[in-house]
């Protein structure tokens, strides 16, 4: 059963009342299947509603869903082939970024991604998606495998930043960081990155200085989260809904300011509602953008990508 979040109590209530009616019906003692449709036609018109005009920080708790799909799932249902390689050859194999071959659609790739889990277990062992520096130096790895052996780079976002610990500041993280986005910037191959949950600051550009970036619909992007941003500037988390309205941070604002490029379209109710048809929503969208790029040479494709970033903030 979907988990719902706080905006969507009066559709959990909806919902609530047509699993009670339903049970009422499968005792055999009333035909109730018309108030039952009634209630359907009424919920999904308020699922419709709600999710045609989210605030930036309700798309913030949607981005931020226990049940969207995570990099693993987005494995399991886009790629034929999927091929881990782990390890940056320096410290350790960083759980919270995973990468490696991939073939999609005939395309052969290279994917790397933040996998955040889906458990207490597995969210202790991805770190919850951020990123130490051996992650953003084993994704510096692959990509130089993808630009030595011609491969596309492909890149899934979803992280809330890289982890802020002592020890990944003793092992370098600010430089891990600059260094794999100077390493995207240079690719010779063209890179296409996907915000497809939460973009977090540098632990998210770090994986999203492509020539292409693309975000699903109810994602965001942002410098700083919106908790974080409120206590900086009003001493409370209380003020986040202030913060990412001020922030611009969803997908449609990114859109309009040339930091992102495409919106794809989610399920109505957010991609963790359905999984599948987000997940395959995602893909055809990528093959497009790969298939578009696939015949600039790596002239092109750096220029593409310095002219982007240049623009940024111009009038």
């Amino acid at each position: 059963m979907t988990s719902f979040l706080d905006f969507e109590k009066p559709i959990a209530a909806l919902e609530s009342r047509i699993i009670e009616l339903r049970e009422t019906a499968d005792e055999g003692s009333l035909d109730i299947e018309s108030e039952i449709a009634k209630l359907q036609a009424k919920s999904a018109k308020m699922l419709r509603d709600t999710y045609a005009n989210l605030t930036p920080w309700q798309k913030t708790q949607v981005a931020r869903h226990p049940e969207r799909p995570h990099f693993k799932d987005f494995v399991a249902g886009l790629f034929d082939e999927f091929i881990p390689l782990g390890g940056d050859r320096n410290f350790g194999d960083d759980q919270a970024i995973i990468g490696g071959f991939a073939k999609l659609d005939g395309i052969r790739m290279v994917v790397i991604g933040h996998e955040k889990g889906d458990d207490t277990e597995s969210r202790l062992r991805h770190n919850f998606g951020m990123g130490k520096p051996e992650g953003y130096r084993k994704a510096i790895r692959l990509m130089d495998i993808a630009d030595r052996f011609s491969l596309p780079v492909l890149t899934l976002v979803d992280t809330s930043g890289a982890f802020p610990g002592v020890s990944a500041e003793e092992r370098g993280q600010a430089e891990a960081i600059a260094r794999s986005t100077e390493k995207c910037l240079s690719l010779g191959v063209p890179m296409v990155a996907v915000i497809v949950g939460e973009g977090g600051s540098g632990g998210a550009v770090a994986l999203a200085a492509a020539e292409r970036v693309l975000m699903l619909e109810h994602a965001v992007y942002s410098v700083i989260s919106p908790e974080g941003c409120a206590s900086i500037l009003w001493r409370t988390g209380d003020k986040a809904d202030v913060a990412a309205d001020a922030m611009k941070i969803t997908a449609q604002n990114l859109k309009k300011l040339g930091v992102v490029d495409r919106i794809v379209k989610e399920p109505v109710g957010g991609a963790h509602r359905d999984q599948s048809l987000a997940i395959a929503t995602l893909g055809k969208a990528i093959v497009d953008e790969i298939a578009a790029l696939r015949d600039k040479d790596r002239k092109e494709l750096r220029t593409m990508r310095r002219e982007k970033f240049l623009q940024m903030g111009t009038i």
